[in-house]
Parts: C-alpha cells; sequence; structure tokens
C-alpha cells in the first residue's frame, strides 16, 4: 500500500465530495485523513485527503478534473522529505532549530544547503553536516549577488527556499523564479514599529503583546499571504532585551511550524488569503 495526498480546489457545487471519493475507491484507494472547506464569498471549494491504495495512482488526477468544472486545480501532493535550500544572515536561533529538526529527522525536510552573506554561521552549520555556502554582498550590486546566489540554488534544485532572518531584500526578479516557493519570517510589528530596532520602538510604546509571522514572499514587501502567526505577552517589567529574546523564541516556532504546513501541502494561496488544514 502506498500513502497519496490529493488536493483540490475548484469552483463549488453540489455532489463534489460524492464525485472525487467516487475515484479513489474506484481506485482502491482508502481515505486515511480528510479536510474540506467552502469559501462562501467566493464559492470555492478546497479539499485535502490522504489516501492509500495498492494501485498505480497516476490516473487518479485526469478522472477527477474530468468531473469537475473548467479550470478545477487537482493534484497528487508529493509526500515523504522535501528538498529546500536555507538563506541567513547572521542571526541563529532560526536557522538553528530548522537545522536541529532536520538533523535529528523530527521535520519533513532535506536541507540541501544554507547559503549566506556573511561567514558568522558557517561553523553552526558545517558542525550539524549540512553545507554552507557563503556568497559576500560586499562591493556587488544586488542583480550581480543574486545571480551568484541563484547559481548556487539551482544547482541543488529545492522544492522551497527558506529566508531564516535573510536581512537582504530580494528584488522581484529573484522572486519571480520561485513563485509561492519563498517562506519569510519576521516580527509581528509591522506596519506599526517599521526600519530599524523595532523592539526597542514597541519597548517605547509599553506594548502588551509581541510576536512573529511567517509568509510567502512575494514583491510587496513583508505582506505575502500569511501562514502562521503566534503572540507572546510582554508587560512593563521586560527589558528590550527580554522581548527581543522572546521574540526570537516566537520567531523559531512559527518558522518551522509554517514550514511543516509547506511541506506537507497544507496549504492552499485563494486571493491575497491562505486556506491551512492543520
Amino acid at each position: 500500500m502506498t500513502t497519496h495526498v490529493i488536493r483540490v480546489a475548484c469552483a463549488d457545487e453540489a455532489g463534489l465530495v460524492h464525485k472525487i471519493t467516487g475515484v479513489l475507491y474506484r481506485h482502491g484507494g482508502n481515505i486515511v485523513s480528510y479536510n474540506e472547506y467552502v469559501d462562501a464569498p467566493t464559492k470555492q471549494f478546497f479539499m485535502r485527503a490522504t489516501f492509500v491504495t495498492a494501485q498505480e495512482a497516476g490516473a487518479i488526477v485526469p478522472e477527477v478534473r474530468a468531473l469537475l468544472a473548467r479550470g478545477a486545480m487537482v493534484e497528487l501532493a508529493p509526500t515523504g522529505k522535501r528538498p529546500i535550500v536555507v538563506l541567513a544572515t547572521k542571526e541563529p536561533h532560526c536557522l538553528g532549530d530548522l537545522l536541529l529538526r532536520v538533523a535529528y529527522e523530527d521535520f519533513p525536510a532535506k536541507i540541501l544547503a544554507v547559503i549566506s552573506n556573511y561567514e558568522t554561521l558557517g561553523p553552526l552549520v558545517e558542525r550539524l553536516g549540512f553545507p554552507f555556502h557563503y556568497i559576500s554582498h560586499e562591493n556587488r550590486d544586488r542583480a550581480d549577488h543574486e545571480r551568484e546566489i541563484h547559481a548556487c540554488v539551482a544547482g541543488y534544485k529545492p522544492d522551497y527556499l527558506v529566508l531564516a532572518k535573510y536581512m537582504r531584500i530580494l528584488s522581484p526578479e529573484f522572486v519571480a523564479r520561485y513563485p509561492n516557493r519563498i517562506l519569510n519570517i519576521h516580527h509581528s510589528f509591522l506596519p506599526a514599529f517599521m526600519g530599524a530596532s523595532p523592539y526597542r520602538q514597541a519597548y517605547e510604546r509599553g506594548v502588551k503583546l509581541i510576536g512573529a509571522t511567517a509568509h510567502y514572499v512575494t514583491n510587496d514587501l513583508d505582506t505575502g499571504p500569511i501562514i502562521a502567526q503566534a503572540v507572546i505577552p510582554v508587560d512593563h517589567a521586560d527589558s528590550v532585551a527580554d522581548m527581543v529574546q522572546a521574540g526570537r523564541d516566537g520567531e523559531k516556532v512559527v518558522l518551522a511550524r509554517a514550514l511543516k504546513l509547506l511541506l506537507e501541502e497544507r496549504i492552499f494561496l485563494h486571493q491575497h488569503r491562505t486556506v491551512i488544514f492543520e
């Protein structure tokens, strides 16, 4: 028996579940998990099902698609550990957390390499047995720097790129090479506290909640569709350093959660929103 994941997104209509599950049944499929959602304002249907079958599953997608309205998205999602490349700068918390999860096989990912524009994180990465590429941005324009990064990434052929506190803005040209395949993490102070020292700005305003946001990378800076968020309570007794540490703890947990959802194909993009089956 082989495990498969089928994902469907299409215009809603009566009998959809019967149509789709009927195809799975005819191919000897036994559904072991199932989620569905209908977005009422747009009348869009979303479904994700995990099923096992002893038969060849390749014919399932065209059979399901033939039963649905034109333009339906039907796919068998990849299963198992997915290949990723991680980009980082100097901060170790998000990168270190991902490296440990993968190194101890506690995560559905295979980290092919880590790329950084500083050498700072090289010893950490190599100590855990992962390839590290230092590609400096010093005295180079962004286009030249990104060409070298892309050449490095292309050699690995990852499914996704993960920005683990990669503190450089990617150009629209670079993002276009990996549509809906780049994940980013940052604090949740945007847009209130932008620019340098957001935690000090938050401290000076006496905020009571801090947090982290993981999202898809688009051409609009830090405004891509949101995948996961978390909040952490703070109070007047917390210093700026306390808030920074709490924020880092939140960022690594949220990034790992978002990446797991992404790798397990639990996310549907719908307009500027996400539909997520956890």
